[in-house]
């Protein structure tokens, strides 16, 4: 699994070394960056919650989607770059569309999660609780005819 990250953060740096060499033979063209890009994200664990942080500067709160769908959380928006360029000299800030997905174990009181948004990190608190989905299972015999 380290290695698949490494291979990704060196295929990352190549595409933006690329970047950087197109926009010195072609200054005046934006290269579209249509993938969708992942921001840092954290998961830690409290005595009471599970904390997913993520580091998204520039956002407003109601710029993110949030869903909690089969024990995934699902975190989606879009940052825009408002800022008007003749040229790039350095572009590493991503934009465009971004979403995260963590797979959380356990169960939390879905009524009570909270989202903030304070200083370009969104922190969402799943509160645990000790109440489990059981579900009695019957067994029936087979007749041997």
């Amino acid at each position: 699994m380290a290695r698949d990250l490494i291979e990704s953060e060196d295929i990352e740096q190549f595409e933006r070394q690329m970047d950087r060499m197109l926009h010195t033979f072609f200054p005046h063209e934006h290269r579209a960056r249509p993938r969708v890009w992942r921001p840092p994200t954290d998961v830690y664990e409290t005595d009471t919650a599970v904390i997913v942080k993520i580091e998204i500067a520039g956002m407003n709160p109601d710029d993110f989607r949030i869903s909690f769908q089969d024990r995934v959380l699902t975190v989606s928006g879009v940052r825009e770059d408002h800022d008007a360029k003749l040229s790039y000299h350095c572009l590493e800030i991503p934009y465009g569309e971004f979403r995260t997905e963590v797979f959380l174990t356990g169960t939390f009181a879905l009524n009570d999660v909270d989202a903030r948004y304070a200083n370009g990190f969104l922190y969402i608190a799943l509160p645990k609780t000790k109440q489990e989905h059981r579900v009695p299972i019957r067994v029936q015999g087979v007749s041997n005819s």
